[in-house]
């Protein structure tokens, strides 16, 4: 609507139409997954009624065919399954709990149930021991049993799986790199162990002394078609942990995501869950809790990733086929890592195949990937290379036109891992990524920009109590902007670059202690940005002072299990931030107008900033089934995002802290409540937080990025607040699994100098925001899918009015934020068909339609005069996409 425009009825009236066509879409997904669902509500594995007639069948045999009849499955070790005992059993219309307790009355073993499974394990005390027999004298005290979990089909190590004991409270789950250590009673035990995607393994063994055991879970094919969500445990969030705000998200489940051309996209996965919001369609970046998009760590590997976005936001740069394993803390991050205000994105590269060489890749409309894994010397070391580039260049050398086809349009990803076993207490890993974007027009005028990282890993068990991780770490981020205009030339490069040493330890300090501490030191060179301009055009060659920065921490943590129900964690950081010269620092008046200046030489120190960050984390269980856990968190910021446009533009500028930049500084406190339902099928979980933050960063009214002046001028500093409440529920077992999530929240400013000095919307302000995903296993060969998101339109600035200076006309700004986009809306469908597998080879076509029913989102609105009358203005809407349809083909041998 254009601003004169008087306002009409049908103005009014047809927002509220499009969010009724809003809700009929959600109820309709919602009341699918609720109708597919609701049998499994009705009874546990054990209520299910049997009818079923075996004679003298081994007991193997006999589970086989309860399963047949009622469809649970049936958990047991080796031992069980070579069991000579022979089953007879009679049952019409009886209880699955009536038959098998009659069915092994009269045998040493025992059932109970284990998650959506039938645990089936040998029961010594069902022995009949001889009345002359003496009492057996107890086994004392308690030892360690420790060891690494893997996959036995590929060698990666798995995190997050869990270790059980069958009776009783007591577990624990491996680390990032597949440890494990949990301290037990003398005795006999058996252990649970589980993850996701793998066969549940349920070993006994025996304590006597402190015992080491590595464990190889095999693959497990059905579960991978109904892999859940996240999980700390086998299809359970982990009730008595203190850690708040955090998801696990399975690489197999992102890749059933429907996301833009078939491009599987860890980025855009998170964006639907809750407390995570998307900065807008042909962005890269997001926002958690409030926070800015540079308020997120983003690691593959440890490395920090600067810019995680492709073609200018619309992919990322992590490859689906390269990634493990993705960790998302929201705000409430454990003391290891820090930084960020807002979060952390710890994304895990695969370690490659040490049993066997394999192939797998893709062809889609846009891109092509290929990865290969395999042994270098088998079950001791592996590699991995994994690539992926576009080819849209390509097709543009077809077009006629010289303009088209003598420009470049492309990314590539190439990303390289090897590791070494080098004994039963070290492993060495190597990995690396290089990715690079081109937008070059006509040889004119384009943009390119790339990371680069690379981590070194060493891995070291001092015993079977203490581990220890040492990394290296090195991350480059760089862009370069070219321009031509007949013989003028122009050249905008920018630059941040990092050499990082981190040593990371754990040490289980009994059954009720786990120690987690370590330091990292990193040099942080940037060269904000220089222009070279060659030609006649009188544009002078600019060059920002190149700064130098020490960014030193250490940080000490402790998880205590203070009783069965009661967990705590509490643990400091301490941040020592040193900015160093060589070069000129300056002072700064009120107006920005520089007043005086200072020079530092090589390796003098400015000035340091000391920041404790002290953080602490409850979990009280209700009972088995629900729990409570609050948390407070301080985190302080010394990398600071200059950008006035979209964020995630490869063209914003990283500017460290200074002696007038202070470090942004973030007091979190959240409360959370969280449910297992029907037997851990569906899972419910609701947080709150509120945020204080200090020393944000905004831009002074007409603000200029590109000056040649300090860009201290061009900026102001205030506070912050943000606070809101996410809403969870999701379903992660049968055929139909997925989540709604919704976000109710509020993020704002208050900086003198904007706005009057009154509080104002910060640009990542979002009231509103939904998520519903669905995935349906249809058969054999079909996995459907859907998206739908809906969220409130961002916070922009519109003019309130124009004035004319010498017959041109200039707009007038006052309200920072003050307005918003039109609401965002749009529903994305997918669908997998098998086409072969088998134990060799495997292929798959998928497709997908992004925005399925067309709705045109507003990208940007901008304001122009009029042509034919400049004294009215109009209201320019630009959309970036509507309905866009892809197929890709994926094989695996």
């Amino acid at each position: 609507m254009k601003k004169n425009e008087p306002i009409r009825f049908f103005n009014l009236i047809y927002p509220l139409m499009k969010l009724h066509q809003f809700l009929r879409i959600f109820f309709c997904i919602s009341a699918l997954a609720v109708t597919g669902s609701l049998s499994a509500f009705a009874q546990s594995s054990l209520d299910k009624t049997v009818t079923i007639s075996l004679s003298n069948v081994p007991l193997k045999q006999a589970l086989d065919k309860l399963t047949a009849v009622t469809g649970v499955r049936f958990t047991y070790n080796e031992a069980v399954a070579a069991s000579n005992i022979k089953l007879t059993i009679n049952a019409q219309a009886q209880s699955l709990k009536t038959v098998l307790d009659v069915a092994l009355t009269n045998y040493p073993y025992s059932y109970s149930e284990l998650d959506q499974d039938i645990l089936i394990r040998y029961d010594a005390t069902k022995l009949k021991k001889p009345a002359a027999a003496p009492a057996a004298k107890p086994a004392a005290g308690k030892h360690t049993i420790s060891g690494t979990i893997t996959s036995k089909q590929s060698g990666e190590t798995m995190i997050g799986a869990t270790v059980r004991v069958a009776e009783g409270n007591q577990g624990t789950a491996t680390n990032g790199y597949g440890f494990y250590s949990l301290t037990l009673p003398a005795g006999d035990h058996q252990l649970i162990i589980s993850a996701i995607g793998q066969k549940t393994a349920v070993i006994p063994i025996s304590l006597t002394g402190d015992k080491k055991l590595n464990i190889a879970l095999e693959d497990n094919a059905q579960e991978l078609q109904t892999v859940v969500i996240t999980a700390k445990q086998k299809g359970a969030r982990d009730l008595k942990s203190p850690q708040m705000g955090v998801e696990q998200l399975s690489i197999r489940e992102i890749n059933n995501v429907p996301v833009l051309l078939g491009e599987h996209d860890v980025i855009k996965t998170i964006q639907l869950l809750p407390g995570i919001k998307s900065a807008g369609e042909g962005s890269g970046g997001f926002y958690v809790r409030g926070g800015g998009a540079d308020q997120n760590l983003l690691m593959l590997d440890e490395a920090t990733v600067y810019n995680a976005s492709h073609l200018l936001g619309f992919f990322s740069t992590f490859n689906s086929d390269a990634i493990k394993n993705v960790s998302v803390y929201k705000g409430d991050m454990p003391a290891q890592y820090g930084g960020r205000l807002s979060s952390v994105i710890d994304v895990k590269m695969n370690d490659g195949n040490n049993q066997k060489f394999g192939v797998s890749g893709g062809i889609g409309l846009i891109a092509a990937r290929l990865n290969v894994e395999g042994p270098i010397q088998k079950g001791k070391s592996s590699f991995l290379i994994s690539a992926r580039r576009t080819y849209a260049d390509v097709f543009l050398k077809l077009a006629k036109d010289t303009t088209i086809n003598r420009s470049k349009l492309y990314f590539y990803d190439f990303n390289a891992k090897a590791n070494y076993v080098l004994g039963d207490k070290d492993r060495v890993y190597l990995s690396g990524y290089f990715g690079k974007d081109v937008l070059l027009a006509a040889n004119v005028s384009g943009i390119n920009w790339g990371n680069t990282t690379g981590t070194l890993r060493w891995n070291h068990i001092f015993n079977n109590r203490f581990f220890s991780n040492t990394s290296l770490i090195y991350s480059n981020y760089d862009y370069e902007i070219k321009i031509k205009q007949d013989v003028n030339n122009y050249n905008i490069t920018s630059r941040i670059r990092d050499w990082n040493l981190k040593e990371d330890m754990q040490y289980e300090a009994g059954d009720n202690h786990a120690l987690s501490f370590g330091f990292n030191s990193v040099y942080h060179t940037i060269k904000p940005g220089e222009i070279t301009a060659t030609g006649n055009s009188g544009v002078i060659s600019q060059k920002l002072e190149t700064r130098y920065s020490w960014d030193n921490a250490a940080y000490v943590s402790d998880t205590w299990k203070a009783t069965d129900r009661f967990s705590l964690t509490y643990g400091v950081r301490v941040s020592a931030f040193s900015i160093m010269g060589e070069g000129n620092y300056y002072n700064i008046d009120a107006d920005g107008n520089i007043t005086g200046s200072t020079h530092y030489n090589s390796g003098q120190v400015v000035k340091t900033y000391v920041n404790p960050e002290p953080r602490v984390a409850a979990a009280f269980q209700l009972n088995d089934i629900s729990s409570v856990k609050a948390s407070y968190a301080r985190n302080a910021q010394n990398l600071h995002l200059i950008s006035n446009s979209t964020p995630g533009s490869p063209t914003d500028k990283w500017v460290a802290s200074t002696n007038i930049i202070k470090p942004e500084l973030a007091d979190q406190y959240s409360i959370g409540y969280y449910r297992d339902l029907s037997e851990h099928k569906y899972e419910l979980t609701v947080e709150t937080y509120y945020k204080r933050l200090q020393n944000q960063v905004d831009y002074r009214n007409g603000a200029n990025i590109f000056t040649n002046q300090p860009i201290e001028t061009q900026l102001l500093y205030g506070k912050g607040r943000a606070y809101g409440a996410e809403f969870y529920i999701k379903k992660k077992a049968g055929r139909l699994t997925g989540w709604i999530s919704y976000t109710l929240s509020k993020s704002e400013r208050l900086i003198d100098g904007i706005n009057d000095g009154q509080w104002y919307n910060a640009r990542q302000d979002r009231t509103h925001d939904l998520a519903v995903v669905g995935i349906y296993k249809l058969n054999e060969k079909w996995t459907l899918s859907a998206n739908f998101v809906f969220y409130t339109g961002d916070a922009v600035t519109y003019p309130n009015g124009k004035y004319q200076i010498d017959g041109a006309n200039y707009y007038y700004y006052t309200d920072r934020n003050g307005s918003r986009l039109p609401a965002y809306h749009r529903l994305d469908l997918g669908a997998t068909k098998q086409l072969k597998k088998t134990k060799k080879y495997s292929s798959e076509l998928s497709f997908s339609l992004y925005n399925a029913y067309g709705n045109r989102n507003a990208y940007r609105i901008f304001f122009r005069d009029n042509k034919t009358d400049p004294n009215r203005t109009e209201a320019v809407r630009t959309t970036l996409f509507t309905y866009v349809p892809s197929i890709t083909y994926n094989f695996k041998f």
